[in-house]
């Protein structure tokens, strides 16, 4: 899960995990309450 996360930090080049969190819930895969 770790190296799958990290693969998808830099291909978005996001330095975090909170910024993923923002990028999903910007682009509608993470709505609120789910």
């Amino acid at each position: 899960m770790k190296t799958h996360v990290g693969r998808i930090l830099t291909k978005l080049d996001l330095s975090d995990r909170v910024q993923v969190v923002v990028f999903a819930y910007e682009i509608g895969l993470v709505r609120p309450g789910s």
